[in-house]
């Protein structure tokens, strides 16, 4: 383990069920993981909260904390948006943080750390003109998204290849 912390923000898209796999990964890979859920995400993994938080080594954030309450995590040294959903991209793009996880990202933007985002959501939400928007303003600001072979947020309910999307972070030291 090293001490590159990297906060994992996601979202309720289907690749969400198998974040698991994901944080091991990444773990194995010499990050130290974060994870941050949308409350629709942590709703469908509610029953699966208990292995991501094992996995992680640390728990989730799924709500904010209070004022007073201390960081439950350390600072990141980068980001990882995955699955990234249509309201949460448009969301950010606005700088909204109506949720931990929208606050959590609006936090890291502005904080100039690396950040890869994984949009995945439906081609009806991706032709919306709101997406491309989102999706310009995002990459004007240093997000690295990963997008299928037309420029397009992935979509369906195939599994990622979290190899590939593990080596677009920064290199751990």
């Amino acid at each position: 383990m090293t001490n590159r912390v990297l906060y994992v923000v996601a979202g309720a898209a289907p690749p969400v069920r198998d974040l698991v796999t994901l944080i091991r990964v990444l773990r194995r890979g010499g990050w130290d993981t974060c994870v941050t859920l949308t409350p629709t995400a942590a709703a469908w993994l509610d029953t699966g909260l208990d292995d991501l938080t094992a996995a992680a080594g640390r728990s989730v954030r799924t709500c904010d904390r209070r004022p007073d309450d201390p960081r439950p995590h350390p600072a990141p040294d980068a980001l990882l948006a995955c699955p990234l959903t249509f309201n949460t991209l448009n969301k950010w793009a606005l700088g909204i943080s109506d949720n931990v996880a929208l606050g959590t990202l609006n936090e890291a933007l502005g904080s100039g750390i690396p950040i890869v985002a994984v949009p995945w959501f439906k081609g009806a939400l991706a032709a919306h003109p709101a997406s491309a928007r989102s999706r310009e303003s995002l990459r004007e600001s240093g997000v690295d998204l990963i997008l299928d072979g037309n420029g397009a947020p992935l979509s369906g309910y195939d599994t990622l290849d979290w190899s590939t999307v593990a080596g677009r972070l920064p290199v751990v030291a």
